[in-house]
């Protein structure tokens, strides 16, 4: 069992705490990769390619944004923040960089367990969904899972692509917050009215010809958002 569920790799300068996580981790399913400092967790990201990223903030070689700003350099799939910082500009600090989720120490096993299962339920959510959508300079392969601006590949993290997959598939209709953070995230994360802000901010910056005056995500002031073509 431990062999075939998904990789995840702990990055946290703790022994104990990566050792009480491995143990949950595995008895979950997963397989588990260990690092102890940042430098040693972006090399084994690259070498090993987990479908997850569990990564502490506070390392002892370099802060853990800036492990996050490397990562989504070119990493795409899930990374979850566990942190002692429980401030809210550092987690939106985190969300900015490109975290899917952050979670505060001390936290519960079953509620990690629980965001790793909505993220890693992101990663194959746009599977079924064989069809190829252009929309005016955006092409959107949901089979693939790639978009192209202006003919260009983007680079999205999985959260923004499934929020980006998510307004393709419901064009038109206004959703709103509570909508988008069950779909994307999860029931659990209803509350969580930051995440919609931070993330649309995100990916307007990366899809709209001007992200100042956004074309194809539009802002229903109060409600949500709608996409329009």
């Amino acid at each position: 069992m431990h062999n075939e569920g998904p990789q995840i790799l702990i990055v946290d300068d703790e022994a104990p705490i990566r050792k009480l996580l491995e143990i949950a981790l595995q008895a979950a399913g997963y397989r588990v990769l260990m690092a102890g400092n940042g430098r040693e967790g972006k090399l084994m990201t690259a070498t090993h390619q987990p479908d997850l990223v569990l990564l502490d903030l506070g390392l002892p070689d370099e802060d853990g944004q800036q492990v996050l700003k490397a990562l989504r350099e070119w990493y795409t799939r899930p990374v979850i923040i566990l942190s002692a910082r429980s401030t809210e500009p550092d987690i939106i600090a985190a969300l900015d960089n490109g975290a899917n989720d952050y979670l505060v120490k001390p936290f519960r096993t079953g509620e990690l367990l629980a965001r790793i299962r909505s993220a890693l339920r992101l990663l194959q959510h746009e599977q079924n969904n064989e069809y190829i959508k252009t929309i005016k300079h955006l092409c959107i392969d949901l089979s693939a899972r790639v978009v192209r601006k202006n003919g260009e590949i983007l680079k999205l993290t999985s959260t923004e692509y499934a929020l980006l997959a998510l307004f393709v598939r419901n064009e038109g209709k206004v959703l709103t917050h509570q909508f988008i953070l069950r779909e994307v995230w999860g029931p659990g994360y209803v509350e969580r009215t930051e995440y919609p802000r931070v993330f649309v901010g995100q990916l307007r910056k990366k899809i709209e010809e001007d992200h100042n005056h956004p074309g194809l995500i539009i802002t229903e002031s109060g409600i949500g958002y709608r996409f329009s073509s």
